[in-house]
């Protein structure tokens, strides 16, 4: 009888230690894929940060020589800012398609992989 109740409690006791692994593997794996997740989130906001400012600076290049070829140089900022704003109006337009749906996809690949 008492080697009987010693390994109900060996077995009690394991089965607790294995739970309380298998809740730390599990918190380790949550924070492996956040840190991940965030490194990575900020690596391409820094990589988007440097595009968009190359990006404005090409933009400002291209609305002075649009404007200088037409003869006023507000000519050529209207111009480019209608083009983008065309290109607003389509993405508003098909943003779940292009946008939400990619970019909601990516981001649960990448938590889950």
């Amino acid at each position: 009888m008492n080697n009987q109740t010693h390994s109900i409690e060996t077995l009690i006791e394991r089965t607790k230690s294995y739970a309380e692994t298998r809740f730390s593997i599990i918190k380790l794996k949550a924070v492996d894929k956040t840190s991940e997740f965030a490194a990575l989130l900020i690596s391409y906001l820094v990589a988007i940060l440097i595009f968009l400012v190359v990006f404005i600076l090409i933009n400002i290049g291209l609305a002075y020589w649009i404007g200088k070829m037409l003869g006023g140089v507000y000519y050529g900022f209207f111009i480019v800012g209608g083009f983008y704003a065309v290109i607003g109006i389509i993405l508003l337009k098909s943003k779940d398609k292009w946008l939400k749906i990619p970019i909601a996809n990516g981001m649960i690949k990448k938590l889950f992989d």
